[in-house]
């Protein structure tokens, strides 16, 4: 345990009245299963086989993913990618392409729309979850606010991107935070978003984002101490993922339909 995890306290954090959650800290060996995997947790919440949960992850090779409407031509720099063999995958909610590395910590969160009623609509569930994120987040980086639809910033600038995946019970929340990211890494391949929100203006990637303080630990326990995730997922839904590899998240048509 890392000495900033040591003085975490669940006092320290704001935390909702929330019933306990599932905690998932797991990245499984392919891009591929770690995208079924989000979806899948999904389904099987939906399915009443599952239940909420906060996931953390972390890919340590770059690799784009976009979001499931993106467009390739109109987001990623393809010759880059193919020349220095970063892969391009897609996941299964909206929002806009990333760029995955070391330093990004990726979060998941599956969500009972029932437990509140801000959960029901999409604007108000991104204010709902993102507020929390911030205010648990303030130990380690102060002045983080909501900006634009669905990113948090401090001073402007982003440095986390969110989006999600909405079914008739359940929400699908992802988010990105960047703690310890090559900035420059990511105009060589992903070009500058054709929609952009209104706080960005024309910055080119470098100067919109920004890092939060390198404390992993620190950020995760904070979110799990918000998010009251206590109980850990001992048996995720393993078949589910094979399957969803096997007839989506490998296929090219899914990956490069766009």
């Amino acid at each position: 345990m890392s000495d900033d995890t040591a003085r975490i306290h669940d006092e320290d954090v704001i935390r909702p009245t929330m019933a306990l959650m599932h905690l998932l800290d797991l990245t499984l060996p392919t891009l591929a299963e770690n995208l079924a995997l989000d979806e899948a947790l999904l389904s099987t919440a939906e399915e009443d086989h599952g239940g909420e949960v906060l996931r953390f992850w972390q890919w340590q090779k770059y690799a784009v993913v976009l979001g499931a409407s993106g467009i390739i031509a109109a987001d990623v720099h393809l010759d880059a990618c193919q020349s220095e063999n970063v892969p391009i995958a897609r996941r299964s909610s909206g929002g806009g392409t990333v760029l995955l590395g070391p330093g990004c910590m990726l979060f998941t969160l599956v969500l009972d729309q029932s437990r509140a009623v801000e959960l029901q609509q999409i604007t108000s569930s991104y204010r709902w979850i993102l507020g929390r994120v911030a205010d648990a987040l303030s130990p380690v980086q102060d002045r983080i606010e909501l900006a634009g639809t669905s990113d948090l910033a401090v001073l402007g600038r982003k440095l986390s991107g969110n989006a999600q995946q909405r079914k008739r019970r359940y929400i699908l929340h992802h988010g990105t935070l960047l703690h310890r990211f090559d900035l420059q890494r990511i105009s060589r391949f992903l070009k500058l978003p054709p929609r952009r929100p209104e706080y960005r203006g024309e910055r080119d990637h470098t100067e919109f984002l920004t890092n939060l303080p390198d404390r992993p630990d620190a950020i995760r326990e904070y979110l799990r101490i918000c998010f009251d995730a206590r109980v850990p997922l001992v048996h995720w839904p393993e078949e589910a993922v094979a399957k969803l590899v096997e007839e989506k998240y490998e296929r090219p048509e899914w990956n490069r339909r766009r």
